[in-house]
């Protein structure tokens, strides 16, 4: 008996000893289950909070400054190009600060910063840390860098949304476009002119140039800027019928985003706000008003002209002593004569042919989208100023008025103004109003044409096959504290194409230098040569000219012949 409850006591006890350890091991297995759940619940509460910090952009530094972006204190409408390219844009930005008085660890702070701004100047960091007033420490931050930021936790990292008003094409439109302050009013360019419309309207404002076209006139003025080492440039091409503005390039330029305050003069708006005494591109003019008056015809002689005359003690003279001394009207344009240009004007007399100027456009003051154009004071034209201005000399004008000149001396005679922004109801079948006789403008076309095609003529590297360019050069001399100097101005106004015209292209180069490098390929002609044989327009702005519209006409000739 004893031993049988022993026995029996022995296996309750080993009984027991099962239970409690099952017990335990069901205790074991819950716990580590809910473990493992608690350990996914909070990765998922985790990931949950960042995809959403990443969604806002925002954590416990929460980002001060928030603007609506239709907030009409800060919001400007946006400006395209005729394709509908973005040229301004106002969006919103994140800038990061630090507020010094919210440091821990000023060199854990400096360190980490290090890793991610390696290039700061972190002697002015400290510096500006020291002084205990919150600062800017980076401006318009990338997303990659932000989030970087943010994982360092740092409450005196702190971000702050701005509204920036961003340019995407940089310097392409610079002198078009213009700068606004820090208070969002525009300072320059069509930011100042539309400040208004800018701020009050919500579609964009449409342009008319084409930033495809911009881009190709600039890159080659400034390769040629290089090769002829010139102290700036600049071009325009309008249509010659609506006056649309399809490029219109100054260089030097500069970055719209940047917002830098420029001082130096050499940046002007050599378009619209430069005014310059042009030499000969003035000539047709000369030669347009006297067919306008009908006192001359193409084929007017002018007999024994002289080499050189004296007007108020100073000599004129031909720049070129082959040229005949008898000349038709057309030939004197044509081999851009001097003298011959002078009689044409003492046949119009002073007061008739700075009339015609001002018709035209060319002398005066203008009306344009921008602000940056060129006041001119009014002059009289005696005798002497009468003779200079006939070849372009005495009297300054702008590319943008040259521009309206050559227009409506090629266009049939209808006045026309130049426009840089897009009118939706433009009638494009209405016509301007007539100003000049109505076969003065066929009968300048083919002698401009002339001036390239013919031996004679002093723009044949213009000759581009297919595009039948006709234009005339001018090479000034610049005045330099009252008396002229060997410093040139050398410009080159072109039509084309001259059997129906549709655009006037100029180009002018600032103080261009002659290159011993840059070889020439004839255009009218089986060879090329290696140097410029000679400083002026002939062989620097032509050249231009013509590679140029090389370039562009294409895309002239596909988008736009059939517009208009």
């Amino acid at each position: 008996m004893t031993k049988n409850n022993s026995r029996f006591v022995l296996e309750d006890k080993k009984n027991d000893f099962y239970y409690h350890k099952n017990r335990s091991s069901l205790n074991i297995t819950f716990n580590r289950v809910a473990f493992i759940f608690f350990i996914f619940l909070t990765i998922s509460i985790i990931f949950s909070i960042h995809l959403t910090h990443l969604g806002t952009r925002k954590d416990n530094n929460e980002i001060s400054n928030n603007y609506d972006l239709n907030d009409e204190e800060f919001y400007r409408a946006d400006i395209i190009d005729r394709n509908s390219e973005y040229l301004s844009k106002t969006i919103s930005s994140i800038d990061i600060g630090i507020s010094p008085k919210k440091i821990i660890d000023e060199k854990k702070l400096i360190l980490n910063l290090k890793y991610i701004f390696p290039n700061k100047d972190y002697s002015k960091v400290k510096k500006r840390i020291k002084k205990g007033n919150f600062f800017y420490f980076e401006n318009k931050i990338s997303d990659e860098n932000y989030e970087k930021l943010m994982k360092l936790g740092d409450k005196s990292i702190e971000p702050r949304e701005n509204i920036i008003r961003l340019y995407p094409q940089k310097n392409l439109f610079s002198h078009i476009i213009g700068q606004i302050d820090n208070d969002n009013n525009g300072i320059s360019g069509l930011e100042k002119s539309l400040d208004k419309d800018l701020k009050n309207r919500k579609q964009p404002i449409k342009l008319t140039v084409d930033s495809n076209i911009q881009y190709l006139v600039r890159t080659e003025l400034l390769k040629f800027n290089e090769i002829f080492k010139t102290k700036g440039s600049a071009s325009i091409l309008m249509n010659i019928h609506s006056g649309e503005i399809l490029s219109f390039v100054s260089l030097p330029d500069f970055n719209l985003n940047e917002r830098k305050k420029i001082d130096d003069k050499n940046f002007i708006n050599r378009v619209s706000k430069g005014a310059y005494e042009l030499g000969s591109v003035l000539k047709p003019f000369t030669l347009a008003a006297g067919l306008d008056m009908g006192i001359i015809e193409p084929s007017t002689e002018f007999l024994n002209l002289p080499k050189s005359i004296k007007c108020g003690g100073f000599p004129i003279r031909e720049y070129d002593e082959s040229i005949p001394k008898n000349l038709t009207a057309e030939q004197i344009l044509i081999r851009s004569g001097n003298i011959g240009s002078v009689r044409i004007a003492q046949k119009i007399g002073g007061e008739n042919f700075k009339n015609f100027l001002k018709k035209i456009g060319v002398i005066g003051n203008v009306n344009f989208d921008i602000e940056e154009v060129a006041y001119q004071n009014d002059f009289s034209i005696g005798k002497c100023k009468l003779a200079t201005a006939s070849f372009g000399h005495g009297i300054t004008t702008t590319l943008l008025q040259l521009a309206k000149g050559y227009a409506i001396i090629t266009n049939g005679g209808f006045n026309v103004n130049p426009k840089l922004t897009m009118n939706n109801n433009n009638d494009l079948t209405k016509k301007n109003k007539q100003i000049l006789a109505k076969d003065v403008s066929e009968k300048m076309v083919k002698i401009l044409r002339k001036i390239v095609t013919n031996d004679e003529g002093t723009a044949g590297l213009a000759n581009v096959d297919g595009y039948e360019i006709a234009g005339k050069t001018g090479t000034a001399e610049q005045a330099i504290k009252g008396e002229y100097s060997n410093t040139k101005i050398n410009t080159f106004a072109s039509i084309f194409p001259s059997s129906k015209p549709e655009f006037v292209f100029i180009v002018m180069l600032d103080s261009p230098k002659g290159s011993s490098s840059y070889v020439y390929n004839y255009r009218n002609k089986e060879g090329s040569f290696k140097g410029t044989p000679f400083n002026t327009a002939g062989w620097t702005s032509v050249e231009v000219a013509g590679q140029i519209i090389e370039k562009i006409g294409p895309i002239l000739a596909t988008k736009y012949l059939q517009v208009y």
